[in-house]
């Protein structure tokens, strides 16, 4: 059985997913910490020959994707043939530079392997519902959220959203959901016609085995703080990290999560 590497990013999934599989390798481009009694591999973006050399040393067949990574800041000096390839695609939308990374890994014979794959406990089912029951208010603001997100999809913006009395608060770009909702925390009350909703998905076409959308504690706090009254994700498509904290702080709040 060859071995699973986990290309580590910041949070908790990663460390998620190793608990799932066996003998996984971590890869490291930060200062990540990797937990007790796994092999660890530090790696450069600017050597990506060395790590594939690496990790077919290391009997490696397969890939996954996990935690939150920066836009790799590198040394035009230092790139190899494949690095030079991949730093050529770092001006294009988070999308498609993702895809020419996966694109990268299976050139190179590796299977990429999405962390629901892996972990397919952190999705949840189409229907779920943590918390009060929305209104229809609260309905028509996630059905008009969803379609502001679809509208963009081609331009590879962002994967959150809201909408409160039918009025758009926030759409997330390049800083990410949680700027977005304290940009939405700092709107004026007489902007606001209603509590609102947080939408979060995926970008239509968008490749799931490297980049799928996450919530968790952290989010849900941000929509706490931002005053709006629920969370709306798609079903089986977006990852919910501590799943039980996220429901008891969704009901404790008097918020909604719901999964369509």
């Amino acid at each position: 059985m060859t071995r699973t590497a986990i290309i580590a990013g910041a949070g908790s999934l990663p460390k998620l997913l190793a608990e799932a599989l066996v003998s996984p390798v971590y890869v490291t481009f930060d200062d990540i910490e990797v937990p007790e009694g796994l092999d660890r591999l530090p790696a450069r973006i600017e050597k990506l020959g060395k790590l594939f050399k690496e990790l077919k040393a290391m009997d490696v067949g397969a890939v996954t994707f996990a935690g939150a990574m920066a836009r790799p800041k590198v040394n035009p000096v230092k790139l190899d043939r494949h690095a030079l390839k991949l730093a050529m695609s770092l001006g294009k939308g988070d999308d498609a530079l993702l895809r020419e990374v996966l694109a990268l890994f299976e050139s190179q014979g590796f299977l990429v392997r999405s962390a629901t794959e892996i972990r397919p406990d952190l999705l949840l089912a189409p229907g779920t519902l943590w918390g009060r029951k929305p209104s229809k208010q609260d309905e028509e603001d996630a059905t008009r959220a969803q379609a502001v997100l679809d509208a963009l999809s081609p331009l590879d913006v962002g994967q959150g959203a809201v909408c409160a009395g039918g009025q758009m608060l926030g759409i997330e770009t390049v800083q990410g959901t949680n700027a977005m909702l304290g940009f939405v925390a700092e709107t004026p009350a007489k902007l606001r016609r209603d509590k609102g909703v947080f939408v979060k998905t995926p970008k239509r076409g968008q490749e799931l085995r490297i980049d799928m959308p996450t919530i968790g504690p952290d989010t849900v706090e941000a929509v706490i703080e931002a005053g709006l009254g629920g969370i709306v994700i798609p079903g089986g498509k977006l990852i919910v990290l501590d799943q039980d904290r996220v429901k008891t702080r969704v009901e404790e709040a008097g918020l909604f999560l719901k999964a369509r």
